[in-house]
């Protein structure tokens, strides 16, 4: 079943993540996009426009049978997309890309050359979730959490399906609910 994390939830998740460098951006950047974890985990420094403060999602990366990652194209042609940054997400990324080492804006811990796989990802919001004493929720669950908190906010589902790569707005009613 679907789990959304409240304001006070999230703020503890962010707060132990905030303690590692390697992962303070990522879960925060997934916070506040609700990218799919391919999605995130597929992030190029070349889809991230400084001047804008935007992101073109262009891809995924899946782990295959073998282990071994598989680098293609989004879930839908929807998935394909441009998105506007929060300020404080694209002033992370820009300090982040100061002292970049990669092509990819999240790479993998050990292969910097390589996308963080995600099933690593995974591994450690779950081992967050668990230290914190936070609900062990899915990541997709993350993404729940995002789109909750932007209606909320005010997003129109319109807007917020466009930014979730949705192929019509009639999905954010599961959100609605």
């Amino acid at each position: 079943p679907k789990q959304v994390l409240d304001r006070e939830q999230m703020d503890a998740f962010l707060a132990a993540v905030d303690k590692n460098e390697i992962w303070r951006d990522f879960f925060y950047t997934e916070l506040t996009t609700g990218l799919r974890r391919g999605e995130i985990c597929g992030l190029r420094w070349e889809d991230f426009d400084e001047a804008e403060g935007t992101l073109k999602v262009n891809r995924s990366v899946s782990t295959r049978k073998a282990g071994s990652l598989e680098v293609g194209e989004t879930k839908t042609n929807k998935g394909r997309r441009t998105i506007s940054l929060p300020d404080s997400t694209a002033q992370r990324l820009r300090e982040r890309k100061k002292t970049a080492i990669s092509d990819w804006i999240f790479p993998n811990p050990l292969h910097p050359e390589e996308p963080v796989n995600p099933g690593y990802a995974y591994n450690r919001m779950k081992t967050v979730l668990k230290n914190t004493g936070l609900p062990s929720i899915r990541f997709h669950d993350l993404r729940h959490t995002f789109a909750t908190h932007a209606l909320t906010s005010g997003v129109d589902a319109k807007t917020l399906s466009g930014i979730l790569g949705h192929t019509n707005a009639s999905f954010i009613q599961e959100f609605q609910r």
